[in-house]
């Protein structure tokens, strides 16, 4: 099984720790994309902090996100999983993991991420900011620069199990599963019951999502089916309705009454 996550906007900056290597993250077969990424963003913010902002959609008083993308080459790097934050990551807590789902998450989590690709939750990154739905004045949507290079990465690290796709909607469009794929790719959609009505509410969403990652890795079952998955996440206690299998794959509501 393997489950992507979107990356948080907000991060978390390491205050000490070596700087980035990127010979030594996952998916080395990324490194030569990472490498054209991360030269443009860093010549960009170091040469033309103004343009760099409005690339960037970043305001005035955001400017030390701009010093802080000319610095990524030498900035303190932590592990992704203690980066990323926000409410997904802190309804996943992975550093409250028992052992045994500590090391299911190396294997089975990847986060999509605008600079990096893909990366694990243990590897080493600084805090960056860029965004999925952003364009480089050189390399263009960085959108279009993961769609060419995506696909392998995820297929090989997928092998013959379940897609768990959470990733939201800027980051789904890096890569998209090929109809080969679809009975083997579930999508999870939280729903909020409340006053008699379904709606999706983005906190619910996120915090959701965490949970049920982190369930399924104390848990430790590998479904190989979006249906097997369906009933892992009943038996875990949540209530799921499959809907129709499609060439993109399939798609869970989860229906939550509260958070």
């Amino acid at each position: 099984m393997l489950i992507l996550l979107p990356p948080s906007e907000g991060k978390a900056e390491p205050r000490r720790g070596a700087p980035l290597d990127l010979a030594g993250l996952s998916f080395p077969t990324l490194t030569e994309a990472r490498e054209a990424l991360l030269d443009e963003l860093t010549a960009l913010c170091r040469d033309d902090a103004e343009k760099a902002a409005e690339v960037l959609d970043l305001g005035r008083t955001q400017l030390d996100l701009v010093a802080r993308n000319a610095d990524l080459r030498t900035a303190p790097t932590a592990r992704a999983d203690r980066v990323y934050t926000g409410v997904l990551y802190d309804a996943l807590d992975v550093a409250t993991l028992s052992p045994a789902a500590k090391r299911r998450a190396g294997s089975r989590v990847a986060v999509a991420s605008a600079l990096f690709g893909l990366v694990r939750p243990a590897d080493r990154i600084p805090a960056y900011r860029l965004s999925g739905g952003t364009a480089l004045p050189a390399g263009g949507p960085v959108a279009g620069v993961w769609r060419e290079h995506l696909g392998p990465a995820v297929t090989d690290a997928l092998g013959g199990g379940l897609l768990v796709d959470l990733r939201s909607t800027a980051y789904a469009a890096f890569w998209r599963p090929p109809a080969e794929l679809a009975p083997r790719v579930a999508t999870v959609r939280v729903l909020h019951w409340h006053d008699g009505r379904r709606k999706v509410v983005s906190h619910f969403n996120k915090a959701t999502k965490g949970r049920i990652v982190r369930a399924l890795l104390e848990d430790g079952r590998a479904p190989r089916t979006p249906a097997a998955l369906a009933d892992a996440l009943r038996d875990l206690g949540w209530l799921v309705e499959v809907g129709t299998a499609t060439p993109k794959g399939t798609q869970l509501d989860v229906v939550v009454t509260a958070l």
